[in-house]
This record gives C-alpha cells, sequence and structure tokens, in this order.
C-alpha cells in the first residue's frame, strides 16, 4: 500500500475531501432548492461527514487497486485513539452537571467585574474557558465553551459576520489555549516525549505568549459584540438557571468531575476511559432526572471525522515531510501556519518530531506555527469538529462556511503568531 500509484490517489482524494469541506455549505443550499433529495444533499453538507466519507470512499479505492486485506489492514493499521478520546470528552463535558459548574463559576466572577454581565460572561467564555483547556483538554475546553456561548452569541439575530468572527476567535483560543501544558493540545503532545518537553517548559516558552494573544483576542471580539449580546435566558437544558429541576446535588456533580478527571488522565488509555465512558453512562441513567439530553449524536459525528481525517491523512506523509523537513526556522514557522489549514495540525507535528537533528529553534518555530493557524479551518485542529456541531444551528442554513471561518480566524491568527514569533 505504499506503491508511488496508491499513494497519488490518496494525495487525490484527500485534495477532493478539501474542496467538499469548502463547498459543504452549498450543498446545504441545494437541500433548499432540490427538495426531492433533501436527504442526500443535507447528508453531503454535514461537515462532520465529509472526511469519513472520503475515508471509505479511500479505503474502497485501494482495495479495487490492490487487495481487500492490504486496505483492510491499513485501515486497522491507524490509531484512533483521539477521535475516542475526543467522543468521550465531548459527551462527558457537556453533561449538565459539568456544564453547570463551570457556568455557575463563570456567572459568579461575571458578576464581580465592574461591567454588563452579558459582557464579561461572553468574555469569559472567549478567553477563560479556551485557556481552562490546559487543564482538561481542548477539545473538552471546546464543548463546554461552545454551549456557553450559543444562546449568547450564535443565535440567529446576530450578524453573520460578527458570529464568524466570535467562532473565528473561539478557534484560534481554544488552539493555543492548551499550550500552557504539555498534554492538553494534541499538536503539542505529538512531541512532547520525542522532545521532552515538559509542562514547565511550555509554560514558559509557550504558554504565556499564548495566554496574552487569548486575552487580547477575546476583549477584541467581545468589543465588536458588545451591541449584540443578551444574557441567556435559559441553560443547557432548557430550564432556569435558578429552577429547582435546574439544580443538581453536589454528590452527582463530584461523580461526574471525577469522572472526566479520570478520562483526561487516561487520555492515551483507550481501554481505560471507555471503561470511565460506559460507568459514565450507567450513572447517567441511573440518576437521569439531573441529566439532560447527552450529545452522543455530535459526539460520534465528531469522531467520524476525526477517524476519517486519521485514514485520509496517513497516506500523506510521503509529500508533507519532504516539505517540513527542508524548510529553515522562519519559512517553517510559515509553512505550519499554511498547512495547518490543509491539515490536521497534530499530524503536522508528528511529522516534524519524525524528522532527525531538526534544531531548537525548528522545533519551536513548527509548533508555534501549528498552534497558532488551528483556528482557520474545521480540519485544522482537532477540537473545530466538535465546535462546528455544537454551534452550526446559530448559522445561516445552519451549516459554517469554510470561507466565513477563515476570515472570521485571519485577525486572531495573526495575534498569535505575532506573540509567538515576536515576543
Amino acid at each position: 500500500m505504499t506503491d508511488t500509484p496508491i499513494q497519488w490517489i490518496a494525495a487525490a482524494i484527500f485534495a477532493v475531501a478539501l474542496l467538499h469541506t469548502f463547498s459543504a455549505k452549498q450543498f446545504e443550499r441545494l437541500s433548499h432548492r432540490y427538495p426531492r433529495h433533501a436527504g442526500l444533499f443535507h447528508l453531503l453538507g454535514e461537515v462532520e461527514v465529509v472526511f469519513g466519507f472520503w475515508a471509505i470512499v479511500l479505503v474502497m479505492v485501494m482495495a479495487l487497486v490492490g487487495s481487500g486485506s492490504a486496505a483492510l489492514d491499513y485501515a486497522e493499521s491507524r490509531n484512533y485513539t483521539e477521535p475516542l478520546f475526543v467522543f468521550v470528552v465531548m459527551v462527558i463535558a457537556a453533561s449538565r452537571p459539568v456544564l453547570r459548574t463551570v457556568m455557575s463559576l463563570v456567572n459568579t466572577v461575571a458578576h464581580l467585574v465592574p461591567v454588563r454581565t452579558p459582557l464579561a460572561t461572553a468574555w469569559l467564555g472567549l478567553a477563560a474557558v479556551p485557556l481552562l483547556g490546559s487543564l482538561i483538554t481542548e477539545p473538552a475546553a471546546m464543548t463546554i465553551a461552545a454551549l456557553m456561548l450559543a444562546p449568547q452569541i450564535f443565535r440567529p439575530r446576530v450578524p453573520e459576520g460578527v458570529k464568524y468572527l466570535a467562532l473565528g476567535v473561539l478557534f484560534v483560543n481554544v488552539s493555543i489555549g492548551g499550550t500552557l501544558t504539555s498534554y492538553a493540545a494534541p499538536p503539542v503532545l505529538m512531541v512532547a516525549a520525542t522532545w521532552q518537553w515538559d509542562s514547565a517548559f511550555m509554560l514558559a516558552n509557550f504558554g504565556w505568549k499564548a495566554a496574552l494573544a487569548v486575552l487580547l483576542n477575546a476583549t477584541f471580539a467581545t468589543y465588536m459584540l458588545r451591541n449584540h449580546l443578551q444574557p441567556a435566558e435559559a441553560g443547557d437544558d432548557g430550564q432556569p438557571d435558578g429552577s429547582d429541576e435546574a439544580r443538581v446535588p453536589l454528590s452527582v456533580v463530584a461523580v461526574h468531575l471525577g469522572l472526566l478527571a479520570g478520562v483526561v488522565l487516561f487520555a492515551h488509555h483507550p481501554v481505560v476511559f471507555l471503561s470511565l465512558f460506559l460507568m459514565f453512562l450507567g450513572f447517567s441513567q441511573a440518576y437521569e432526572r439531573h441529566q439532560s439530553p447527552l450529545i452522543l449524536k455530535e459526539a460520534l459525528l465528531v469522531g467520524f471525522f476525526l477517524a476519517g481525517l486519521v485514514v485520509l491523512g496517513g497516506m500523506q506523509q510521503w509529500w508533507l515531510q519532504p516539505i517540513v523537513s527542508g524548510l529553515s526556522p522562519v519559512a517553517l514557522f510559515l509553512g505550519a501556519l499554511g498547512l495547518t489549514a490543509i491539515t490536521d495540525n497534530a499530524a503536522l507535528t508528528y511529522l516534524g518530531s519524525l524528522i532527525v537533528g531538526i534544531s531548537d529553534e525548528s522545533k519551536y518555530m513548527l509548533v508555534a506555527g501549528a498552534v497558532a493557524g488551528g483556528g482557520l479551518t474545521v480540519i485544522a485542529n482537532a477540537p473545530n469538529p466538535a465546535g462546528v456541531a455544537l454551534l452550526k444551528r446559530g448559522f445561516a442554513d445552519e451549516t459554517i462556511g469554510a470561507g466565513g471561518l477563515l476570515l472570521g480566524a485571519l485577525a486572531p491568527t495573526a495575534v498569535a503568531a505575532a506573540a509567538f514569533m515576536f515576543l
């Protein structure tokens, strides 16, 4: 399966998948124009379906060109730990006890700040929660931030341009907000053990710069949103915040937070975190009255998307690695910033970790460019599909356009890039 024809076919299918991602919004519009085939167009318009769909096409083509056993061996050789982890952590982080706890903390802080509460809440959702991702991992931070901000910012009456700006800031801030530690951001995790980067190193070389960029981006976005913000009148379950139904016993909250902590702690051990997830499902069923409907569908779609990216991305090393290894440090930073838009930033840094004799400056530039560009597209950073799945209903046609996201993310990406390059 490493023959040149297969590699070129895989690259072509990857390119088609990228084009499909950028044109997903057009398929959604076709579903309204041709209602007879609305189901098919709606399926093709789901961004989360794109890479999973084309990964299946790739495996089928590999079976036809080579053999069925070889194609199956390739598919089974991929590491699906990250898609499984994102699925599990999304469902647990979005549960009512966890979300209520974070929202209560945010609301408490927001009432202490000498500005309008909706303004403070939006700022905390765009700044504090992404930085929290350095502790609870980026996918969990994305899930919590998206669910918090959805009723306040991502709603039909807010202008599309402002929503895309907020979305771009959220994606960029989550991507760089996980760099205060060595385990929370997927692109950092790929190189931390190989290059011996611990959390102290990350905080000293990346974390404080990322935190400054996160605060600047959140402040700018909140200022642009100031005339469109409104307080959320209901919680994630549709119950008012102060209702008896919305209150969750402390013991239930403690169990949920404990299970979430266990999943984060064993993020690289699917046997463990899947077992904890099954315990979570059983506990949620036992105390159903304290739960909102679990976001199983959204999380499964995101997992499908990331699994497809794992399958398609595994066949792109032959052309990506020569590019990465042949660039000077500054060119590597700019190249990583651009390449991240068309491939997962964790895959990009993983390829860098395979380069023998790479300099310390090049290591820094590669990771800095990869995390700075993590908000440019849906596929740039692993948590982005989760944000799309949870926020797309607030956009026109209930889809998020790739062009709109790119434009919305340009300014916050420039801020992040400047922080890593010049500070």
